[in-house]
């Protein structure tokens, strides 16, 4: 195999042929059976639809090797790849192949029933993963791909409005990758455990790719459950682990469950990892503290979004500030601007984060007016507004939906959600506003209680208001069973807002305090 066409990331595979890439219940996968299996992917995709030339392939693929095989294949042919969530309804994934217009269409073969209709009525072409895998020729060569070719497209979270595609080079992953690796100081030693779904940056870049850069081993978990996580653990031999909120919210729980001789031993293998990573969502203070208590382990906290991959991070070696995401990673600027754009010193309180380097996405698929305005001067607008403290970032929220104008006042939803989350009845929490003739935007909670709790939302009120001042204490409280989230765990705000806003109308009944 000549080595002068091929992709980095294939060419750093090939130092480590004989190594374990991926781990999974059904068996153990080098990066020469990866190497190999992507090579009959990318050879099948060029026979069956001719030269991609950066076409988009959609995939419906569960995590594991044939994950990879199926994302290097399409890179491999020159394609780009278009990750499919499988707990994605018919209508979500129905929306992704309307706005990818993909040339093709891969699914494993316990997917196919979710895709073959989609596909018949839009006239693309279904392969089956497996099959693409076997298929064998001996004279693929892969073409010349450039570093600066669309290689990924993820689609946003959707929980601020229609989900787009977020368009990334072969180069801004390269750049995502390197800034991690370096960061978090990734060896070809290393074996993290797998558990995230592989539709969204964290579980693709982050972790993924990540290690297969890297020559290490992932050990894949394809459906979360926390017991075996903890039992996986407890083996010993793990180095790294990446989760979002809930998943060690979940963790936590299962472990308060377990038998004595149980937390002994899930504890003890999980204190021998050298880095534990939480992100996608805002970690709650006191998870990060229990986790800290039953582990030993302080989760280091980062932020990033889809189209920058990760900005800022929590130091591997050094002080992890509870509540915090830490400093600029390598190779990325960082600086924050007032509400007309204008740059401004970190000492002027807090700035909407914008975001240069090597790893911002290239656009928006199909949408140059929103990619044109994604960007001031060459600078990224997150549209997350932070303050620094202690020397590092803390986020206040999304511009858009996190930051409330209330009574003439600015208000940091995520302020609130965490002081509500203090109160010992109070399992978690989703503040938002609705608008409200006199208030602007009027405060709203939305509460999950501990099991067994009850509570008055005048009691809490009044608790509320010896620690906030008056202008922040929601005026309307709901209580639910649970927040509704997304695949990552983060809370759909707009659904909250929906619940609140037909309460105003009389068609639900919250509790107003």
């Amino acid at each position: 195999m000549t080595t002068e066409s091929l992709l980095p990331i294939v060419q750093r595979a090939l130092a480590h042929a004989k190594r374990p890439a991926i781990v999974e219940p059904g068996g153990r996968f080098t990066y020469g059976d990866l190497l190999n299996a992507s090579a009959n992917v990318a050879a099948t995709l060029t026979a069956e639809c001719g030269q991609l030339d950066q076409g988009r392939v959609a995939y419906l693929v569960p995590p594991g090797c044939i994950y990879a095989a199926v994302q290097w294949g399409v890179w491999r042919a020159g394609g780009v790849g278009v990750p499919m969530a499988p707990s994605h309804p018919a209508r979500e994934l129905a929306y992704i192949l309307d706005d990818a217009d993909p040339a093709a269409i891969i699914a494993h073969a316990s997917f196919l029933d979710s895709v073959e209709r989609l596909a018949t009525n839009r006239g693309v072409p279904v392969f089956t993963a497996q099959a693409l895998m076997r298929h064998r020729d001996d004279g693929w060569r892969d073409p010349d791909v450039g570093v600066d070719d669309r290689a990924l497209m993820v689609y946003t979270s959707g929980t601020t409005g229609t989900p787009k595609g977020v368009v990334t080079t072969h180069a801004n992953i390269e750049a995502q990758v390197r800034s991690l690796v370096e960061a978090w100081e990734w060896t070809e030693e290393d074996r993290i455990l797998h558990v995230l779904p592989l539709d969204h940056v964290h579980g693709i870049v982050n972790a993924l790719s990540c290690a297969l850069w890297s020559g290490a081993s992932c050990h894949v978990l394809p459906d979360f459950d926390a017991r075996k996580v903890w039992e996986r653990f407890a083996e010993g031999d793990l180095s790294l682990f990446m989760a979002v909120p809930t998943i060690y919210t979940k963790l936590i729980g299962a472990w308060q469950e377990g038998s004595d001789e149980d937390k002994m031993r899930w504890s003890g293998g999980a204190k021998k990892l050298r880095l534990m990573v939480s992100g996608s969502a805002a970690l709650p203070v006191r998870t990060l503290e229990r986790w800290r208590e039953i582990t030993g382990q302080t989760l280091l906290e980062r932020y990033g979004m889809t189209e920058i991959g990760m900005a800022l991070s929590n130091p591997l070696r050094g002080e992890r500030v509870p509540g915090h995401v830490g400093t600029p990673l390598p190779g990325v600027e960082i600086r924050q601007v007032d509400e007309a754009g204008q740059v401004q010193d970190s000492t002027q309180g807090p700035g909407e984060l914008e975001v240069r380097g090597p790893g911002v996405f290239l656009e928006y698929w199909r949408r140059p007016d929103e990619t044109a305005a994604a960007f001031n001067e060459g600078w990224f607008r997150t549209g997350d507004v932070a303050v620094v403290h202690h020397g590092q970032f803390r986020l206040l929220g999304r511009a858009s939906i996190d930051i409330l104008k209330s009574g003439g006042y600015k208000v940091s939803a995520l302020e609130i959600e965490e002081l509500f989350r203090e109160h010992p009845q109070v399992c978690d929490c989703a503040v938002v506003a609705i608008d409200d003739p006199e208030w602007g935007d009027l405060v709203c909670a939305a509460l999950v209680l501990e099991p067994g709790s009850s509570l008055d939302p005048f009691e809490l009120r009044r608790w509320s208001k010896e620690l906030l001042a008056s202008y922040k204490v929601p005026r309307r409280m709901m209580v639910l069973d649970e927040l509704p989230r997304n695949t990552m765990g983060k809370v759909t705000k707009p659904a909250i807002s929906d619940l609140f806003r037909a309460a105003e109308l009389g068609e639900a009944d919250p509790d107003k305090g």
